[in-house]
Order: structure tokens, then C-alpha cells, then sequence
């Protein structure tokens, strides 16, 4: 909107956009820019602005701050005393703004500036209507930065609307009629633009578009104007979006449509049987008793029986029960045995079966041994448990404590719990995915079992929605029995401890100072969330109570941090000043707790063994390391735990006095727009903090101490976020189909709240896509098989297939590996070496997975030779990781053999296991669609996403630190958006890979043309092998169908069709290349492999092989390197001659090849790269001044070693 017009021939004006009130000022040699914005509106409230720096012709600066000053008739906004000119010239200038109220009747806006240079001084002054203002307020005039160079070498904005960059009124009046026609059409849902004209006015378009109620979104030069959200990225307005040229060379097609014409020729006729039924519920029992423990004392029985009273006289009248209590009342260990003793007691003992489900693994098996200890009893009599894989129960068996997904998976079998007379839902507060569909299913149950009994125990005062949930079911609170814990927060730890907070000592060591630095960078002026959160809380809060240095901590406290040294700091006290007692300390992570430990076991007191007993406590932990928090030390020794949110609820630790709570953890989030899961330390509920506090009054008065002021606890969430809505979820709908629950949409419409709607649409999406699910989202066989495996689909199907190919172990290695902790250990202060140990795993592969398989290899054969630790310790492995690893796989056999897909024969299961490109194909089969594309740029790699367009890769990955990746894809486990997105292990794959077991394959418009993910990858080939690809792609799902139908089939009887795929699989070269842009046809020309002999001419001088062999010399040369062996990287030297031409040369394992000269640098190297590949290919003599030279035979002939599938 133009609020100012230059008088006289100056042709300057002043221009204001009314969204951020950016305003400049062109005249016509002079330029002024700057950017003000208001603390809290405009123009009501002008006393007071923020100003960036502002930059002009004349290189002068503006302050960030500004001063007022006020006039009898006017409010000026000035500079303050810094603003000047930054160079040595004499000239000044001056600059204000402000606006006149001229009487109170007059409803005009008058504003001002001043402009003064030593050559001339301008002045401006202008009424402006605001009901003018009102009406043409954000969809008139804007300042657009199009810039042009003035006399001083400045830029100038375009002076009038004419010139380049104004904006059109009469575009913004015509696109408010386009939008309007929008919203009146039922049958649109957007509009998209690619006008430069459009792109121009954008600011006023969206500001147009949101007061309309519409949505709006720039992507590069397209825009789009929508009724619903936009993601961040579209993949269908992207022209640089992945298209690729598919090249092998004709003797290898050849071969494989020899095979495959073989196969099809005498094809076996397959008899498919129906599948047999098999019971998928592990036996597995764990027949160790523990040591029978002292029962509860007479008189504690006798309290214990009158609190029970009430509620066993109610429970047989009511079919569903809310029980509200506080920590440490009782509710998971008692109320369990009260309904037990009531049905003992009514003669009905044989018939009871009671199931009591807890969140968590080691809270199932905590509380069942306590309550088979307090009962006299060895556990698996009465009382049992059952965890995934483990249990410990008996015929016997009436109270059994349980994981929810254990209940879930008995469901699948016996869909009316047939036996059940009792269902206990635990820890119902935490709103856990699977605790909300468990409610969902108990509800629809309950009319057709009026017999069974349904209690919902909660921790804390929300039991009123879950009442309501059940028709008004009614509620019981029970009133804790918690000692007295004194609470400190952050203002009275400070006090308490003597401890000053200054900006230094808060960044955690151990590396983290880097990791913050390079946050910082990432975000830029961009607040984190746990910074925005509570910056105004911490404005409006009054320390004035506390101690001066107190208060100058405060003022430096850094939210982001986790503060290792002030923990450090607390427990020292702890330790010298305080009663004994265990501490509990909160931390968010696996991460934080180990890099804390590192750091704790330092300290000369709290590293001291024989004073401090040092533990951590994480779900991903083994059961047998868990179980170690619940020890009690030796007289003396201080027990220290680090956990994570899993100790808030359900489990005790009996002497536990002591809490510390940073007030985070690390919580999922899943944005559906972008179908993006983030992965950010976030801010606990108050509920969890209050959980947290009631952790240190279980057994005695305990102290609380959280590192955060009060004012910040005050701003919590009441609760947190239930994990159905914030979650992918696929393995959730899995579970929905399978246990025939009818419309997964419809179904989860009835939960106690209901997920977003395209959430759930991404969900059976992605179900869709692996072929768990058939367009009319009905079961597929697959889907009916990956029901059955306690894993997420994408790791369930890994299994499938690698017991299908059999090539089961590495997969049972890899699918381990992606359900536990990264095993690859890297401590902050030896990062390079432990990244060179992995790089050693990894080799010339690049596969995370496959740096998983030898790692743990090697660990096995060093397990035989009893020398598992030094291995670890070696390569920077976590012993412990890999022993859960190697639990996991056993366990995961287990439930294939159940399956039927496996026998006990080893060597039929594991036939193939030494083929690597097999390997390959079952990963990308299992990951797919988790896929990117990697086009190898001069001095990186880019990556690229379905839904996300850019990406990186974690710095923890093998592929990480590749500065050229030789193949064309990347499949990866998952994604998470911290700043940016990041892909977590991540395996590269060729063109053969992922068209043979990826998905589903449609052809496109053009011969040879091939699209998968609904069009988002495009392929063009010749036609001929475009068939090819179809037809395998076919005949390979088939197989793979069959087989799933009628396990007894051997897939041994295909082999011409099983050696047709490995052929192709081991001899891709991935010779063909990217292009953008607008789609077209391959050219059918005569294509050469790099690695076979080619005519003379083949290889362009401009650096790329005629047909679309790659993207270039350099490029063909880093590939060919690569996959001939370890081979250092070429490096070149560029050379300028005299006559403005260039000359490279090129050099690897001591070999020189010089190139012809060029008019530039790249092409100078691109020839120098030519040079070396026809030496390599065979086409020309050894280099100048070798005689005789192994280089070119080690590589050819490594290069025919691999053609033939054989390890190099």
C-alpha cells in the first residue's frame, strides 16, 4: 500500500507493507530501507517500536533500538545517536518517521520522514484516509525488493508502479474475484500459479487468501491457494523431482531375458493351499522362581482389608469402575488381590481370571513379583506375568499382570475374552496409543459380556473423562498414602545449593557445547519450543524475594539445556548434607543419560564405587539390567538412578528419596500435513511433574528438587498429549483389520479422542503401499502374516522375506538391530575414532544395515573366543546392546517358525545369506517407501523425499560422511524433523532394487516410461527393458504370494526366475543418471557400460557417455573407482595457460592422467576425467611414465569378479 507520493520531480514515495510494516523509501538517487514492527499494535500503540538493521545506499546502519520523542502535535520515531554513516565519508543523514492526529475530529493519518544528505535534503508529508486505508489494507501496493543499482553501487527499489517489481492493483483485485470463485465452487479445491506477476505480489495474495479463510503457500516459482493446509514440500509442483534414466548394458539384458523366457517357458504350476492355522502365542515360560519374599504384617493386612471393603461390596454391582488414586494408595498392588479374595471368597476362585495390563515391561514384572511376594506365594502360581517373548504363569494362574500389547494380541484369537471375568486397566492417565484402543474394544465388548468386569485405575484427577467415556460409570478416589515430600524449584535449589548459573557452566559437556552451537546456527533467530514456551512467563516473574545472585542466575537460565553440571552440583549436596537415601534423577533420553554418567563418574565423589552406586534405568534396556534399580545398596553406598519417564508410574524404588527433575522428555510428535513423525525435547504435563515429586514419598519424607522455576511449572499443560494423536498410525490400523473391527476411520472415530482424520489417512496409505492392505482396505494375505509379528510392518515384512529368499540370520540381525538401540557407541570426545570404526564395518557399501551385520558377526565369533568385551570395547559397541540383539533375533525365529515359514534346518533357512545384493533387495523391500534419491553434486550430495523435498543424513550414519554416494537411491528406517529433517540407517540401492521390490509398478504415458508412488518417481528405459522390469516385477510377487499361501512350496523349483533377479541385482552398474525438468522419452541410442570395452568416440570429451551413461566423467570415474575396490578418491589440479585456457590432471593410487586444455576449470577436469576412464576401459595404453601397472587389472578385474557374484 503506498502511503507517501514524492512532490516535485524527485519522484521519491514512501511505501508500507501493512503485514510485518516493512517501509522504504526511493527516490530518485537516493534508497532507504527499513523494517520496523510494533511490540503490540498499530498505530494504536506507536511509543515504542523494535527495528533490524537497516541498510542504504550510503552504507549507513540503523540501531536496533529506537527512541521517541513527543511533540505538542506530533509523534516522531527516531534513530537513536548510532545511527550514522559506517564509512569515513562526511556526509550524515537523518531519518524519522511519525503521523500527526491534527485535531481530534480529523480522522486523517499523516506520516513523515526526512531524508538529509550533504548533497540535498528531502521532505515528504502526506494526509492519508483511513477509511481509504481500511478498504485497500493489504491487498494494495507493497515495497518489493526488486532491486537496481544507483550511482553509489547501492540497489534502488522501483520508483513508481510502471517500473519492475511494483505491484498491480488490478492483479490483486483480480485474484480476490479467482479466490471468491474458489470458495463458491464445490468442486475446486485450489489454485496454483506460476505467473512472475503472482509470485510478485505473493505477500498481498496471502494476506488475501487468509482473510478469505483460505490457505496459501509458495513453492519456488509455483503458488498455490488452497481450502485446506498445505504441506511443506509437493512433490508435483517440483520440476526438479526425481526422473531417471534406467541404462544396463545389452549383454546383461540379454542374459536376463534368457533366464527369464527360460522360466516363463516352463513355468511350474503352482497348487495353492489355504494357509494353515497355527497358534502365534509364544509358550515360552520362564520357569526361575525368585526368592519368596516376607508377607505384609498383621496389622498392615487389617488396614489393607477395611479400605477394601467398600470397594469389593461395589464391584460386583458395577460392570465398569474408575478408581482414582493418588501415588503410593495401593491401587496396583492391592485392588488386583482385593477382587481376588472377594471371588475366592464367594466360591468362585476356580472360575476367576483376572487381567491386570500395565504400560510397560518392567512394570508388569515388578508388580506381579510383589504381589505374589506380599501374597506367600513363588510367582507363576496365583500371580503371573507375561510380558512379549516372556512370562512366567501356571494353570494356576488367576491374576496375571501383562503389557496392553499382550491383551491386544489375545484379542486377535479370542475377540470376546472368553474365561476373562476381569479386566484391570492401569495407568490409564497416561493415554498410551494402545491403552485408548484398548478402551475402544472393552467398550464395544461389554454388551455382549455383561458378566465381565472392567476397572480403569488412574493416577491422577482426570478420571471424570473417562467416566463419561463409559456412561457415566461411577468413580472411586482413594486418597494417597504418600509421605510429606518438600519441593524445591529452581529459585530455592539455587538458594539451597549455592549455585550460580552464568552462561558457560550450563553448556553440557562432553561435546554438547558443539551440538548447541550448531543448533544455534540451524535455527537462526528462531526460538526453540522449549524456549518459546515460557519466555513470557519468565518476563512477567518477580524474583525480587530471592538473593542477588540468585536473581542474576535466573536471568541467564537457559531453558534448552539440561544443566549436567547443576545436577552434578545438587547431588554433590545431596550426597554431603543430606539424610541417606536413593536419588531418582529425570533425564529425557538414552543419549543424555549416558553422556550424565560419563560425566557423574568422573567426579571423585560421585565416580567413587564404594560410595555411590551409579545405575540407569531405560525401557530399551535388557530385563536383567533393569531389575538392578530395585537392589538395595550396601551400608554406605548411595544408590543414583538415571531414567528416563518410565520410572514416573507403576514402579517403586523402595528407598528412593530423593528426586531431580529436569522437566523434559522426548516425546514424538507426528505432523499429518507433512507426514513428518519430530523428535524434540519438550516441556512435561503437571501431572507427570506431580508423578515425578510423589516418586520420593513412597517409604519416607522425601525431597523433590526441579530444575526449573515455579512460574514455568505454573505454565504446563494440565496433561499430555495422548499418543494416538501424535503417532503415525500404520501398526495401530494393522491391528484394526486383523482383528476384523471394520472400518479403520469409522473406528477410531469412537475413541475417547479421536485422531485427525488425516492422520489416518496416511496410515492406510502407507499400509496400501507395503500390501498389508488391498485398495477396499481388506487384509492381504501379507497384511494377515505381519498381524501376526509383534513388530512394526515395515520390520515384520523384512522377516517374511528373508525367510521366504532364505536369507533369514543377517535379516534377524537387521530387524534386531532396528527394534533395540544403536549398538555403534560415539563418546563426545572420541567421535573421528569411533566414526572410523564404523566406517571399517561398513566398508565400501554404503549400508548402515549391512555395518549392523558384520558388527555383529564379529562380536559372535569374539563371543566364542570369549573375547565379546574387548571387541566392543575395540570397535565402540555396546556389549550390552548386542546381547539384546541377539535376544530379539532368537526370539524373532521363534515366531517365524510359529509362522511356518521356517524349519529347524539352519542351512535351507540361511541358503543365500552370504548374497549381499540380496540383502539389499529384502531391506529396500522392507523400508520402501521410506526411500530418497541422492544426486551426486561437485562437492555434495543431495538428498530429496517424497513428502519433505531436501534432507540429511544423521551424522551417526556410514553414508554421512561419503562425499559421493555411486548409487542412485537410499532407503532408510525413519525420518525425524528436529531442525531440519533428518534420515536415520540408511542402505543405498540401484534402479534394479527398488523396481523389482519396491512396490507397485504402473506404466506411464510413454513407451519405456515407468512411475511408481503414485507418479512421484519416474523411470524411462528402453521399452524392451521396461518389460523386462514388469514382468519380473510380476512373476517375482507371484512367487512371493504362493508361498505365503502355502508355506510348503520351495521357491528352489524357480530358479531360473530366482537367478534372472540376482543377476540383475549384482551386475546394476546404476550407469543411468538423473534428469529434470519436463519429462522425456530416453533417447534409443547406443549405450556403453563403464565397465566394458566401448568403440572409440564413446566417450565425450564434454564428460558424459553418449546414451545417458551418467552424469558426467568425474561422476562415472568416483563410481567406477568405488565399486572396483578401495581406491583413493581422484583429486585434480587445474592449470591456466597462457592463452585464457585450462589444462587438469587427475590423480589416484599414483597415477596421473592429464587432460586436453578447455575454456574452463570444469571442463579442463571433466577431460582429465575422460582420459582416466578410457584408460580404464581398456581403450588406451598405460600412462606416461609407468611401465607397467596393477591398478587397471585390479580393477577390471574385481569389476568381472562382481558380474559373476562373487565377494571381491
Amino acid at each position: 500500500m503506498r502511503i507517501l507520493t514524492g512532490g516535485g520531480g524527485s519522484g521519491g514515495y514512501l511505501k508500507i507493507n501493512p503485514h510485518n510494516f516493512s517501509l522504504s523509501m526511493s527516490g530518485s538517487m537516493r534508497t532507504t530501507v527499513f523494517h520496523c514492527f510494533p511490540l503490540r499494535s498499530y498505530p494504536k500503540n506507536p511509543n515504542k517500536y523494535v527495528c533490524k538493521p537497516l541498510k542504504i545506499s550510503n552504507s549507513l546502519r540503523f540501531s536496533d533500538t529506537c527512541t521517541t520523542t513527543t511533540t505538542t502535535s506530533r509523534r516522531w520515531l527516531r534513530p537513536s545517536s548510532s545511527f550514522a554513516a559506517s564509512s569515513s565519508s562526511s556526509s550524515r543523514s537523518f531519518l524519522g518517521l511519525g503521523y500527526n492526529q491534527r485535531n481530534k475530529n480529523d480522522k486523517g493519518l499523516v506520516l513523515s520522514f526526512a531524508y538529509t544528505t550533504s548533497s540535498n535534503r528531502r521532505h515528504y508529508s502526506q494526509p492519508h484516509n483511513l477509511h481509504q486505508h481500511k478498504q485497500s489494507f493489504g491487498y494494495g501496493r507493497y515495497a518489493y525488493d526488486d532491486y537496481s543499482e544507483d550511482e553509489f553501487g547501492g540497489k534502488a527499489i522501483a520508483k513508481s508502479q510502471s517500473h519492475k517489481g511494483a505491484s498491480s492493483p488490478e492483479n490483486i483485485d483480480e485474484w480476490k474475484w479467482k479466490l471468491t470463485m474458489l470458495i463458491r465452487n464445490n468442486n475446486e479445491h485450489e489454485l496454483v500459479s506460476r505467473e512472475k506477476k503472482d509470485r510478485r505480489d505473493f505477500d498481498q495474495l496471502s494476506a488475501l487468501a487468509t482473510r478469505m479463510g483460505l490457505y496459501s503457500r509458495q513453492y519456488s516459482r509455483v503458488l498455490v491457494f488452497s481450502k485446506t493446509p498445505l504441506p511443506n514440500y509437493r512433490s508435483d509442483l517440483d520440476d526438479k523431482r526425481p526422473q531417471r534414466e534406467v541404462v544396463i548394458s545389452s549383454d546383461l539384458q540379454r542374459r536376463v531375458e534368457a533366464l527369464l523366457n527360460g522360466y516363463l517357458s516352463q513355468k511350474p504350476r503352482v497348487l495353492s493351499l489355504p494357509k494353515s492355522s497355527s497358534n502365534c502365542e509364544s509358550s515360552t515360560l520362564n520357569e526361575d522362581f525368585v526368592d519368596i519374599k516376607a508377607p505384609t504384617s498383621v496389622v498392615m493386612e487389617r488396614i489393607l482389608r477395611r479400605r477394601s471393603l467398600h470397594f469389593r461390596d461395589k464391584q460386583h454391582a458395577w460392570q465398569v469402575v474408575v478408581v482414582s488414586g493418588e501415588t503410593g494408595c495401593g491401587k496396583t498392588t492391592q485392588l488386583p488381590q482385593y477382587i481376588l479374595e472377594s471371588e475366592i471368597e464367594a466360591a468362585n476362585g476356580s472360575a476367576c481370571s483376572i487381567i491386570c495390563t500395565q504400560p510397560r515391561r518392567i512394570s508388569a514384572m515388578a508388580v506381579s513379583e510383589r504381589v505374589a511376594a506380599e501374597r506367600g506365594e513363588k510367582l507363576g502360581e496365583t500371580v503371573g506375568y507375561k510380558v512379549r517373548l516372556e512370562g512366567q504363569r501356571g494353570r494356576d494362574t488367576r491374576l496375571l499382570f501383562c503389557t496392553t500389547g499382550i491383551l491386544l494380541r489375545r484379542l486377535l484369537h479370542d475377540k470376546s475374552l472368553k474365561g476373562v471375568t476381569h479386566v484391570i486397566v492401569d495407568e490409564i492417565h497416561e493415554r498410551g496409543m494402545n491403552e485408548d484402543f484398548l478402551l475402544i474394544i472393552l467398550r464395544d465388548l461389554l454388551p455382549r459380556r455383561p458378566e465381565l468386569r472392567l476397572i480403569l485405575m488412574s493416577a491422577t484427577l482426570n478420571a471424570e473423562l473417562f467416566s463419561t467415556y463409559f456412561s457415566r460409570s461411577p468413580v472411586i478416589y482413594i486418597p494417597g498414602f504418600t509421605y510429606p515430600v518438600r519441593t524445591l524449584f529452581l529459585e530455592s535449589v539455587l538458594e539451597t545449593v549455592q549455585y550460580r548459573l552464568t552462561p558457560y557452566n550450563q553448556i553440557d559437556e562432553y561435546g554438547q557445547d558443539k551440538v548447541w552451537k550448531k543448533q544455534k546456527q540451524l535455527l537462526g533467530k528462531k526460538k526453540s519450543q522449549i524456549v518459546s514456551v515460557v519466555e513470557d512467563t519468565l518476563e512477567a516473574a518477580n524474583f525480587n524475594e530471592y538473593s542477588r545472585q540468585t536473581q542474576e542466575s535466573l536471568s541467564c537460565w537457559n531453558p534448552d539445556s539440561l544443566g549436567f553440571n547443576l545436577i552434578e552440583h545438587v547431588l554433590c549436596h545431596i550426597c554431603k548434607k543430606e539424610k541417606p537415601g536413593a536419588v531418582l534423577v529425570f533425564m529425557t533420553g538414552w543419549d543424555d543419560i549416558n553422556a550424565l554418567k560419563d560425566q557423574l563418574q568422573a567426579h571423585p565423589l560421585l565416580g567413587d564405587p564404594s560410595r555411590i552406586l551409579l545405575l540407569a534405568c531405560h525401557g530399551s534396556m535388557a530385563t536383567s539390567e533393569q531389575r538392578l534399580i530395585f537392589d538395595k545398596p550396601e551400608d554406605g553406598v548411595r544408590k543414583i538412578v538415571l531414567a528416563t519417564n518410565m520410572a514416573e508410574t507403576s514402579i517403586t524404588i523402595n528407598d528412593a528419596v530423593f528426586v531431580v527433575d529436569c522437566g523434559k522428555a522426548k516425546e514424538t510428535s507426528y505432523d499429518a500435513l507433512n507426514n513428518t513423525p519430530c523428535l524434540l525435547p519438550s516441556w512435561i504435563s503437571k501431572a507427570a511433574a506431580r508423578q515425578r515429586r510423589g516418586r520420593a514419598g513412597r517409604v519416607q519424607p522425601g525431597e523433590c528438587y526441579h530444575l526449573y522455576p515455579k512460574c514455568v511449572y505454573e505454565s504446563f499443560v494440565d496433561y499430555q498429549l495422548p499418543e494416538l494423536l501424535r503417532t503415525p498410525l500404520q501398526s495401530l490400523c494393522l491391528q484394526i483389520k486383523s482383528l476384523q473391527l471394520g472400518s479403520i476411520s469409522e473406528f477410531l472415530s469412537r475413541a475417547l479422542q479421536s485422531p485427525e482424520p488425516l492422520s489416518v489417512q496416511n496410515a492406510v496409505e502407507y499400509l496400501k503401499i507395503v500390501g498389508a492392505l488391498d485398495e477396499k482396505e481388506n487384509l492381504t494375505t501379507l497384511g494377515g502374516y505381519l498381524s501376526m509379528l509383534p513388530v512394526e510392518p515395515k520390520l515384520g515384512k523384512m522377516l517374511i522375506l528373508g525367510a521366504i529368499f532364505k536369507c533369514l540370520d543377517p535379516i534377524l540381525t537387521v530387524v534386531a538391530g532396528l527394534s533395540s538401540r544403536d549398538p555403534f557407541l560415539a563418546p563426545f570426545d572420541k567421535r573421528d575414532l569411533a566414526d572410523s570404526a564404523k566406517a571399517q564395518f561398513a566398508g565400501r557399501d554404503f549400508s548402515d544395515h549391512l555395518a549392523l551385520v558384520r558388527a555383529f558377526k564379529g562380536w559372535k565369533d569374539a563371543e566364542k573366543e570369549q573375547a565379546g568385551y574387548e571387541y566392543c570395547w575395540k570397535n565402540f559397541l555396546s556389549s550390552q546392546t548386542l546381547k539384546g540383539i541377539n535376544s530379539l533375533s532368537k526370539q524373532f525365529f521363534y515366531l517365524l517358525k510359529d509362522t511356518g515359514l521356517v524349519d529347524n534346518d539352519p542351512a535351507t533357512w540361511n541358503m543365500w545369506s552370504h548374497d549381499e545384493h540380496l540383502i539389499r533387495a529384502i531391506i529396500c523391500a522392507g523400508l520402501y517407501p521410506g526411500i530418497c534419491s541422492v544426486v551426486n553434486k561437485d562437492k555434495s550430495v543431495s538428498l530429496k523425499t517424497l513428502e519433505d523435498g531436501e534432507v540429511n543424513l544423521y551424522s551417526n550414519s556410514a553414508n554421512a560422511r561419503e562425499p559421493k554416494i555411486p548409487y542412485p537411491w537410499l532407503v532408510f528406517n525413519e525420518k525425524v524433523k528436529v531442525n531440519s529433517v533428518f534420515l536415520r540407517e540408511s542402505t543405498a540401492i540401484s534402479d534394479s532394487l527398488i523396481l523389482l521390490f519396491g512396490g507397485s509398478i504402473s506404466r506411464g504415458g510413454l513407451d519405456g516410461h515407468l512411475k511408481m508412488l503414485g507418479g512421484y518417481l519416474e523411470f524411462f528405459m528402453k521399452p524392451a527393458l521396461a518389460e523386462t522390469y514388469l514382468i519380473l516385477k510380476r512373476e517375482l510377487d507371484e512367487l512371493i504370494h504362493n508361498k505365503l499361501l502355502n508355506p510348503e512350496i520351495d521357491i528352489n523349483t524357480h530358479k531360473h526366475l530366482l537367478s534372472a533377479v540376482r543377476l540383475l541385482l549384482s551386475q546394476d552398474q546404476c550407469d543411468g543418471k538423473f534428469v529434470f525438468g519436463r519429462k522425456v522419452p530416453i533417447k534409443h541410442s547406443k549405450v556403453t557400460s563403464a565397465t566394458s570395452k566401448s568403440p572409440k568416440g564413446m566417450l565425450s570429451r564434454k564428460g558424459s557417455l553418449i546414451g545417458g551413461g551418467g552424469d558426467n566423467c568425474k561422476n562415472q570415474l568416483q563410481t567406477l573407482l568405488a565399486r572396483g575396490g578401495r581406491h583413493h578418491v581422484p583429486v585434480y589440479s587445474t592449470k591456466q595457460l597462457k592463452n585464457n585456457q585450462f589444462r587438469a590432471m587427475v590423480e589416484f593410487n599414483g597415477m596421473q592422467f592429464v587432460g586436453k586444455p578447455c575454456s574452463s576449470k570444469k571442463l579442463a577436469e571433466k577431460d582429465a576425467a575422460a582420459e582416466a576412464l578410457q584408460w580404464l576401459t581398456g581403450e588406451t595404453g598405460t600412462p606416461t611414465g609407468w611401465e607397467e601397472s596393477d591398478d587397471h587389472k585390479s580393477i577390471m578385474q574385481k569389476l568381472k569378479m562382481k558380474k559373476h557374484g562373487r565377494a571381491w
